[in-house]
């Protein structure tokens, strides 16, 4: 619908298989008719900005992409989120109409909001419609329940003449940060932010339409939603989502034909647990053409049982809400455990110093700095925020990640951290807490672990270890895990206070929360 569609697949749709959430499925043909129907009551129903209550549905999917083809941008909404964080979300987005589920409950922040139900037939083949019912929902009753089938000339005919010129330029989507360091902000991406991260994707993944995507990502974030469903989508491939993930379901659809897996280190520690005991998911993984990690740095010790058991590396790539992908190992690189690979086609990196001097590669792969990024995949603001968007950019146009990284001689980056949570400086040395995790992840009696700093008077910080144990009733000693670390870093890496706790907090995409230890 648009001068430069982020679908070509959808000009002129087949009747290949698009997307398929468990037993309900949708060809290109079939969500082609169902997105244009919907794409058209949006523009009629005046919509500027729509908020999309993402569960793992069929819904969501085709919600977000009626949405990009009508040129409305659309902000996904997490079904976990708090009332506050929500009424932030809700508030500061301003959206016109909300895409649910037709059977989905949304919650009080957003009865003031005009409601569209998103109704994708049983089975969602055969080429049904995709209703929007605007019974009860204020603002909404230009939608008219009563309308055309999605698969009828009608409706191909409004979607058509409502087809907007599109500037790549033009928001796409407003993806909400996690808020670790104050309320979420709303990073504005442009439609030429994803295509760009997603065909540059294409080049380092060697990802094509035959390619079918396995994963069972949450859908309002950058990896589950736009590389995990617009992805394929934008190739023609197919996506197959998991509902819920399990090992049961990612055995089975990969057997099943799948040929690419994505999931975060918690999805992939559950693989790495469950392989001695299901060799039929061993086989399947063995037979995968690709196994993708990301949003948080996967254990080398997880890395390696994967590779034991099945003989498939998994592959991590480095990105953020703001930047989309940055970097990955490439399907023809080596894929080195502990690194995100190298900059992707049209991404320009470099580590800075505390004064935001560059520093070069050759001063080795122990120069610890910040990794700033700039090109086309970068976000264009934070909604309503031009302060915290000036902020976030340096001069010369790069992006300040906040994210701290060494890089190889051969420029593979290495991240060892966050910035405000993960750089130690101990004893005159910058110390990244991520290689130390690694580390202690190694240790035969730590079943998970973190890293941090605290104040220390003659070190200025000391390396804390936060562990829970792989047995409670066994758990190591400070001096079982400084010794183990020591041998395998740098003896000033050492942990020197440790912390036993029962399980460490994460978000939902299993990122640890530091800034949560030791409270409560």
């Amino acid at each position: 619908m648009d001068s430069e569609p982020l679908f070509p697949a959808l000009t002129t749709p087949g009747p290949a298989p698009a997307v398929t959430f468990g037993d309900r499925a949708l060809t290109y043909a079939d969500l082609a008719a169902t997105t244009t129907a919907l794409a058209a009551r949006l523009t009629a129903a005046g919509a500027t900005r729509v908020a999309v209550w993402a569960t793992p549905t069929l819904e969501t999917a085709v919600a977000v992409v009626a949405a990009l083809r009508a040129g409305v941008p659309a902000v996904p909404l997490n079904p976990k989120s708090g009332a506050a964080e929500l009424g932030h979300i809700v508030a500061d987005s301003a959206p016109s109409l909300v895409l649910a589920g037709a059977g989905d409950g949304l919650p009080g922040v957003l009865e003031g909001v005009g409601r569209l139900d998103v109704e994708v037939p049983a089975g969602g083949a055969g080429g049904g419609s995709a209703g929007v019912d605007g019974a009860g929902s204020a603002g909404a009753g230009s939608a008219d329940a009563g309308s055309a089938g999605a698969g009828s000339a009608d409706a191909d005919a409004a979607g058509a003449a409502a087809a907007p010129v599109l500037d790549p330029s033009s928001p796409a989507l407003i993806v909400y940060t996690s808020g670790t360091t104050g309320p979420p902000k709303g990073a504005v991406l442009s439609r030429r932010a994803i295509s760009t991260t997603l065909d540059a994707l294409e080049d380092a993944w060697q990802w094509t339409d035959a390619d079918v995507l396995v994963h069972g990502l949450p859908l309002f974030h950058v990896h589950g939603l736009i590389l995990g469903v617009l992805g394929p989508l934008r190739r023609g491939g197919s996506v197959r989502h998991l509902g819920r993930f399990s090992t049961e379901g990612v055995a089975r659809e990969l057997a099943a034909g799948g040929t690419m897996l994505f999931g975060v280190p918690t999805m992939y520690h559950r693989i790495a647990e469950a392989l001695p005991a299901e060799p039929e998911l061993v086989k399947a993984l063995s037979g995968a053409r690709l196994l993708v990690s990301g949003s948080a740095a996967l254990p080398v010790h997880d890395h390696e049982r994967i590779a034991s058991a099945t003989g498939r590396r998994v592959v991590e790539r480095y990105g953020m809400t703001e930047t989309l992908m940055n970097t990955s190992v490439r399907a023809d690189g080596e894929p080195r455990a502990g690194t995100v690979g190298v900059p992707l086609p049209g991404v320009e990196l470099r580590l800075v110093d505390e004064a935001e001097a560059e520093i070069p590669l050759a001063a080795g792969p122990e120069a610890v700095g910040e990794i700033q990024v700039r090109g086309p995949n970068l976000f264009t603001s934070y909604l309503n925020r031009p302060d915290a968007t000036e902020a976030a950019f340096a001069s010369g146009g790069w992006f300040r990640t906040g994210d701290m990284a060494v890089r190889d001689a051969d420029g593979y980056v290495r991240i060892v951290g966050r910035k405000a949570t993960d750089l130690i400086k101990s004893g005159g040395y910058k110390i990244g807490a991520g290689e130390i995790e690694n580390a202690l992840l190694e240790h035969p009696a730590v079943r998970e672990a973190a890293v941090t700093g605290e104040p220390d008077p003659d070190l200025g910080e000391r390396v804390v270890a936060w562990i829970a144990p792989a047995d409670p009733a066994l758990p190591p000693t400070l001096d079982d895990l400084a010794t183990h670390v020591a041998a395998r870093l740098a003896p000033h890496k050492r942990p020197r206070v440790l912390h036993l706790v029962d399980a460490l907090p994460r978000n939902d995409m299993g990122k640890i929360l530091k800034r949560a230890l030791g409270k409560g």
